[in-house]
């Protein structure tokens, strides 16, 4: 794992670093609170198939965590770089990826800010999955985010609305009935509208493509895409170029 300099001023929570921290062995136990992240896998890696055909492309996915997302990536075909700021984290990521024998992943610990000052245009694809609602400044994430991606790139977004339907579900449902994610994993006040996010996105100079909900049946424990924005969602843009 590379540690890299980040300045001071970071973007980042530290109490969100601290509580990713202490579940960090958890990352891999798809029956632990990290199991809805593994049940959405699939459909999140074929969302961005879909568009970017990520097999051969060089692929950065920003607050990567455990690596659930980075990896599958990399088993698809990709150079697969995951960023995080949770050292125990990304020593987890790491792990994991030389027990499955994965040598095209690479785990580093910076900020997304920071990369985008070194390696601006260095990656074909930029995933930024169910991280935007965990950091102070959301619209610097993309900033960096769409700075990162080449010309002609892609720029895959997920995150929570901030509806009283995501408080139902995400909050109320998830973390106290279902208790399928710890209490206070979510901040309701820290949901992105997808009118804040395609705005972030304007100004940061991407064209939004295409964007598609995720429904939770609790009857199934099935996953799907749907039309519907109203909680989960996750939005493709593209690069100029």
């Amino acid at each position: 794992m590379q540690t890299d300099h980040t300045p001071h001023n970071i973007n980042v929570d530290a109490a969100e670093i601290d509580k990713f921290s202490q579940l960090a062995h958890k990352w891999w136990d798809k029956d632990s609170e990290f199991k809805p992240l593994h049940d959405i896998n699939p459909l999140r890696l074929g969302y961005i198939n879909r568009f970017a055909h990520i097999e051969g492309k060089t692929v950065l996915d920003v607050g990567c965590g455990g690596g659930i997302l980075t990896e599958a990536m990399a088993r698809g075909g990709a150079t697969a770089t995951g960023i995080d700021m949770a050292k125990k984290s990304l020593q987890i990521a790491q792990l994991h990826a030389l027990e499955g024998g994965i040598s095209n992943v690479a785990y580093r610990l910076i900020s997304v800010e920071a990369l985008a000052e070194a390696e601006p245009a260095g990656f074909d694809v930029v995933t930024c999955m169910e991280m935007m609602e965990h950091v102070p400044d959301p619209a610097s994430i993309v900033r960096a985010c769409a700075r990162l991606a080449k010309p002609g790139g892609w720029v895959f977004f997920s995150t929570l609305n901030r509806k009283p339907k995501a408080y139902l579900h995400a909050i109320l449902g998830a973390e106290y009935l279902l208790q399928m994610l710890p209490r206070g994993t979510h901040d309701y006040q820290k949901f992105i509208t997808p009118a804040e996010l395609a705005r972030m996105c304007r100004q940061a100079g991407l064209e939004l493509v295409d964007s598609k909900g995720l429904s939770y049946n609790p009857l199934s424990k099935q996953y799907r895409l749907i039309d519907s924005l109203d909680v989960n969602y996750m939005i493709a843009c593209r690069v100029a170029g």
